[in-house]
């Protein structure tokens, strides 16, 4: 049987996770100074304010190994019908989302908190239909 069609929310969900943080990631590398300039007025008022660059270096290396792992989930499924790869990129997804829930509600960004939900839901799905 065609692997597409014994996997196909699995693979569907890799690739939806897969572009957010890849272009999420990708974005903060190129305008570094962009993002941590908006970073550093974002949490002006909180308790993270000296600690912005340290922070946006830690969500770029997390959305980076979550990236790496929906490649090997994707290319696991494909090659050899397991999803280990595909269960951690699904972990790491959601640890990389809650910190940046977190982030988000530490600065009081309501809004923003609310958008953070819409990517945790199918992260959360695919670790609950792979675990």
């Amino acid at each position: 049987m065609n692997v597409f069609l014994m996997y196909p929310a699995e693979i569907i969900m890799l690739l939806f996770l897969l572009i957010t943080f890849l272009q999420s990631g990708i974005d903060k590398l190129i305008d570094w100074n962009g993002n941590l300039t908006w970073l550093k007025g974002h949490f002006s008022k909180s308790i993270f304010k000296n600690i912005v660059p340290l922070l946006l270096c830690i969500v770029v290396i997390f959305e980076m190994i979550t990236s790496v792992l929906c490649i090997s989930g994707i290319y696991q499924i494909l090659a050899s019908k397991s999803t280990d790869f595909a269960f951690y990129s699904g972990i790491f997804s959601c640890i990389t989302l809650l910190m940046l829930l977190f982030g988000q509600r530490i600065a009081k960004d309501y809004e923003g908190a609310k958008t953070i939900v819409i990517y945790f839901i199918p992260a959360i799905f695919l670790v609950f239909i792979l675990q």
